[in-house]
């Protein structure tokens, strides 16, 4: 009677093992600082990008961010439509807008505060009328150092409204601008600007003139960013982690 017990208990371990993880799909809303990007801007490099980087086959990122866009915009163009289209129960949606939102001195861009969260209330509805897990972030911090050398806030209205919407709708959230900003402070005034767009004319054949950004990564800053989010993502606990994919240290 043991060993029978023990059998099936064997067979019921191995089918639980082998049963496949759901595919799904992680979906990116957002804009340039997101954005994958054509060949004619290397090194300019969006954090979606090496992002993809970090999963198993059972996850597909899909990378809807574009440059320029606004919560205002990113409605009006369909893009959001797209990926509510797309979207399925169990898919993530991560959502990161403020930049262009708060430019105020471009009209099509520009979604006033009270339109910037009542349009990011809308994305959390509809994604989680979807049965798909809508995840809020502040906009990445660009890089801005004080005379003391102290990295300060570039965007400290937006970000406020985020952290707001977060706080009413119970939303899981990231603090991406706090995080960004305290990794420009560990690299300094100075070696930060090696995360960013900083080009010295004649450096490379994109940019003949060369390039002072500030707000748009390299490949490494993107990278950093993209390395943040999943550690962010990991402290989340929000169903992720296991499709983290793991790669063997040959020793």
């Amino acid at each position: 009677m043991k060993n029978t017990i023990l059998f099936f208990g064997s067979i019921f371990l191995l089918s639980f093992a082998m049963v496949e993880k759901k595919k799904i799909k992680i979906f990116l809303a957002g804009d340039s600082t997101i954005a994958i990007k054509d060949t004619k801007a290397f090194p300019e490099t969006g954090w979606g990008m090496p992002f993809v980087q970090f999963w198993d086959s059972t996850v597909t990122v899909v990378n809807k961010a574009k440059n320029g866009r606004s919560t205002k915009t990113f409605l009006s163009e369909g893009l959001w439509k797209s990926i509510m289209d797309e979207a399925k129960e169990g898919d993530y949606v991560i959502i990161q807008f403020g930049h262009n939102d708060e430019s105020v001195e471009k009209k099509e861009r520009y979604s006033t505060p009270d339109t910037f969260k009542m349009n990011l209330n809308r994305f959390i509805k509809e994604t989680r009328e979807k049965k798909a897990t809508p995840i809020l972030f502040t906009p990445v911090s660009r890089r801005k150092f004080d005379k003391d050398g102290k990295a300060v806030a570039t965007h400290e209205q937006y970000s406020a409204l985020v952290r707001e919407v977060a706080k009413e709708t119970g939303v899981l959230f990231i603090d991406l601008d706090e995080k960004s900003k305290a990794l420009y402070q560990q690299f300094g005034p100075e070696h930060s600007k090696l995360l960013f767009l900083q080009l010295q004319p004649g450096e490379h054949p994109n940019y003949p003139e060369g390039k002072n950004d500030n707000t748009h990564f390299n490949e490494l800053g993107a990278r950093m960013i993209a390395q943040i989010v999943l550690k962010e993502l990991r402290n989340l606990d929000c169903g992720l982690t296991e499709r983290i994919i793991v790669r063997e240290v040959k020793k």
